[in-house]
């Protein structure tokens, strides 16, 4: 049993597979001033969380804790902190990339990155929401001003990032197109794709046609080829951030726009995704929650690349 003074985090030593992963005691933070120290209730599981712990990525080499999303408990405020008091329920993303550290008993997060959170939901749906939602969010809001009557096409739909997209899209009034297997397609209709297309069994390049805008986030020769289904004047924007610049040249020479992104910490942003989740029109589908002890196995699951919505560690 830990004190007040120390926590546990998932950590690792070295670069590597699921198994790299164990759970050590640590000295718990102090906040700073404008930062909040919340004890984390539940906390997402991404894929930049296996590329990390694999490549390093953007951290480098480790020891690091992982972990960009986070609901919890507000246990203690830096100076300076005015939104928040000890008790409060919020959730966020910690900056991305090199705020990462919530996959632990406790979290430092800027105060400006949390909201609070929504009564409607648990900590673990609040848990998975944070990094898909901001993406997403910062994707079709942002960059490509999704409007009503748009066509949408969302690429891997039943994936963490996918289903969210899906839900915001259709919140927006779009028309929206979804990627995935033929066995995720009634999935895909419960979360309110209009057209589910089977990546397996067509070429979506060629079936789909005259769309407004492209969420793209496999990258790679699918971020090029997809410039082909948008009409003139149309938006790809992809939230793999690296890639040739045939991206950009592509998309010149066919008329349309093409957009690189990486998700960024946003109070705003989380207060929409927080005012979706309050009028029903956003959920996040928990494929399984996991114990902090059991992180490596949370990892495993995720790395197959299989599962349907999102994977949550609870720190409980």
């Amino acid at each position: 049993m830990n004190d007040v003074n120390t926590m546990r985090a998932v950590s690792q030593d070295v670069l590597g597979g699921p198994e790299v992963l164990k759970v050590v005691e640590v000295p718990r933070p102090k906040p700073r001033p404008n930062e909040v120290l919340v004890r984390v209730r539940a906390a997402g599981l991404n894929p930049t969380d296996w590329k990390h712990r694999e490549f390093g990525a953007f951290l480098g080499e480790p020891p690091f804790v992982l972990g960009w999303d986070v609901s919890g408990t507000v246990e203690e405020t830096g100076v300076g902190v005015a939104a928040f008091e000890p008790g409060d329920e919020v959730f966020g993303m910690v900056p991305y990339p090199f705020g990462h550290g919530t996959h632990a008993e406790y979290a430092i997060v800027p105060a400006r990155a949390l909201v609070p959170k929504p009564e409607a939901i648990d900590h673990v749906q609040a848990g998975a929401l944070p990094l898909v939602s901001l993406t997403a969010w910062q994707a079709l809001v942002e960059y490509a001003d999704v409007r009503p009557g748009q066509r949408v096409l969302v690429h891997a739909a039943a994936g963490g990032v996918g289903h969210v997209a899906v839900q915001i899209a259709k919140a927006r009034g779009a028309y929206v197109i979804g990627t995935a297997s033929a066995g995720k397609h009634d999935f895909l209709r419960e979360i309110g794709v209009d057209e589910p297309v089977d990546y397996r069994s067509v070429d979506v390049t060629e079936a789909v046609r005259d769309v407004d805008v492209v969420l793209d986030t496999l990258g790679g020769d699918t971020s090029t080829a997809s410039l082909r289904v948008l009409r003139r004047g149309g938006t790809l924007v992809s939230i793999l951030p690296v890639g040739s610049p045939e991206l950009f040249e592509e998309a010149g020479r066919l008329g349309v726009r093409a957009v690189r992104m990486l998700v960024d910490a946003d109070r705003a942003g989380m207060r929409a995704v927080a005012e979706l989740v309050e009028s029903w029109k956003l959920r996040a589908t928990v494929a399984g929650t996991f114990p902090l002890a059991d992180a490596a196995k949370a990892h495993e699951l995720g790395g197959t690349g299989r599962t349907t919505g999102k994977l949550v560690l609870v720190a409980d």
